[in-house]
């Protein structure tokens, strides 16, 4: 199968909160030793990695690093990442927004590109006219876009305004006339960021549909970058997971989804009994699940019962009772315990050393596979203590079943009450 897009070993750096080098001195040197003596660019032996989260000691960022991999023509690659990855950066590189800093990459056939809400419109002219100079951007000429034009209209469902300047429309109209004509007009390669959350679910779910008939049934490339997983495994074959501006793996898409999704728990090596949590009023000493301290927690048919023992000292009386919720490796809320939902009380301790002993009782029928659980000790309205927020791996060996189904609840509790 013939390579449609390939990154060769792309970076780019910016320097933080300014233009260029935003000094003289720097953009002549600059110029000097690169155009005139044919070196490397001084300011490239510099740069800290593109974590947002930390505080570096360079004013010069990588935003993207060494990105090496190739996309097959027909491929529907989806880019996964946390905020401040990479992501949009890649597509602008790719679409001619900016150029890398170093690396070539190779695209071939026209790109259609829809980036950013409004990319490439004119607000002054109406949506009619917006489409035509989109399309002559694209390489097309005046006949062909005629011809698509009452299908890009159509499909937008802004007929009623589309001879009114685009500056009056909605930011989730915008998002349908541009990825109306980003698709309509035949590009090789259809490139999306995360535009599609502005659009409402009617037109999500036509984009989605659309976005699967041009790769499947076209044969053309897509790259779609979305924080909606289940968009993301509905479209896309395969995956690229981007970390701090590197490419972290690359793979088929659920593996990739699975190991993206799976790193926002924090149970792995974690021993329960080094846990402490310590607030005004109390302080946790101990803490095991079926009088074990380590992840993960094992259950199998055979004995579906979770014990759960905590162990600590309050420094007043209170009213405090266990409450844990299930989640699979997608955050979706699977199941909830609290006995204060039963009772409508909350057990009180006196001031002093305190145990407190559940046993949560699983369903024997529940599919087999790795769950994670965050333990709170609450009263209801008063109180709320964080214990371990998913931190708790569960383990359930029973029937290898796979529905496909997920669900959704707006309380978070999940769908199963356990007793």
């Amino acid at each position: 199968m013939a390579t449609a897009i390939e990154f060769n070993h792309v970076s780019k750096q910016y320097r933080l909160g300014l233009v260029s080098t935003k000094t003289l001195s720097h953009d002549i040197r600059r110029w000097w030793l690169t155009s005139i003596m044919g070196k490397e660019d001084p300011y490239l032996k510099i740069g800290e990695t593109n974590d947002r989260a930390t505080k570096g000691n360079s004013e010069y960022v990588w935003a993207l690093r060494d990105i090496d991999f190739k996309v097959e023509q027909g491929d529907v690659v989806g880019i996964i990442g946390k905020n401040g990855a990479g992501k949009s950066t890649l597509l602008k590189l790719l679409s001619r927004v900016t150029g890398p800093t170093t690396g070539t990459i190779r695209a071939h056939g026209r790109i259609g590109s829809l980036l950013e809400v409004g990319t490439g419109f004119h607000g002054e002219m109406t949506g009619r006219e917006n489409i035509f100079m989109n399309g002559a951007i694209l390489g097309m000429t005046r006949n062909e876009i005629q011809a698509k034009l009452d299908e890009i209209i159509d499909f937008s469902g802004c007929e009623r305004y589309i001879d009114t300047p685009v500056k009056r429309y909605s930011s989730g109209m915008t998002v349908r006339l541009g990825f109306a004509v980003a698709a309509f007009l035949d590009p090789e390669i259809l490139v999306v960021d995360e535009v599609l959350a502005v659009g409402d679910a009617e037109f999500q779910k036509k984009a989605i549909g659309k976005m699967k008939d041009v790769s499947q049934g076209e044969g053309r490339t897509v790259l779609f970058v979305s924080h909606n997983m289940a968009s993301v495994r509905a479209l896309c074959r395969k995956g690229v997971i981007l970390n701090n501006g590197s490419v972290q793996n690359i793979g088929d898409i659920n593996p990739i989804v699975d190991e993206y999704l799976g790193a926002q728990w924090d149970a792995k090596d974690k021993i329960l009994d080094n846990m402490t949590y310590q607030s005004p009023n109390m302080q946790i000493e101990s803490l095991t699940i079926n009088n074990d301290a380590n992840n993960p927690i094992l259950l199998r048919r055979e004995n579906t019962v979770m014990h759960i023992r905590i162990e600590g000292v309050l420094k007043q009386a209170m009213n405090v009772a266990v409450e844990l919720r299930v989640f699979d490796k997608n955050a979706v809320p699977l199941a909830f315990f609290s006995p204060n939902h039963y009772t409508g009380k909350t057990p009180q301790y006196p001031k002093g050393h305190f145990v407190i002993e559940e046993d949560i009782h699983f369903p024997e029928t529940m599919s087999e596979g790795l769950f994670y659980c965050s333990l709170y000790l609450t009263d209801p309205g008063i109180c709320y203590h964080v214990i371990m927020e998913n931190a708790i791996e569960l383990q359930y060996e029973g029937f290898p079943m796979q529905t496909g189904l997920v669900f959704h609840y707006s309380n978070a509790n999940g769908f199963i009450f356990l007793r």
